[in-house]
């Protein structure tokens, strides 16, 4: 993960996506409703990290985190 100024942000984005892991298993969720297209938070689209808003299928850290861990991820656009 890399900012616009070049900046490596992986480590906390990785952090950020365990400490959500831990709440959510601490508060045993099921369910997680997350932002669309985010690099952390996207569920099946993200941004393909350009700084075009050019979109790609994947998943971000924290849905593919939260999905290996048996939460059921999904965007606010399913709703």
């Amino acid at each position: 993960m890399v900012t616009k100024d070049g900046e490596d942000v992986t480590e906390q984005y990785e952090k950020g996506a365990e400490e959500t892991l831990k709440i959510a298993k601490l508060l045993n969720i099921k369910k997680a409703i997350l932002k669309q297209r985010s690099p952390s938070c996207g569920s099946g689209q993200i941004y393909n990290g350009s700084f075009t808003d050019t979109i790609i299928e994947g998943e971000g850290l924290t849905t593919k985190l939260l999905k290996e861990n048996g939460i059921e991820v999904i965007s606010e656009e399913e709703l």
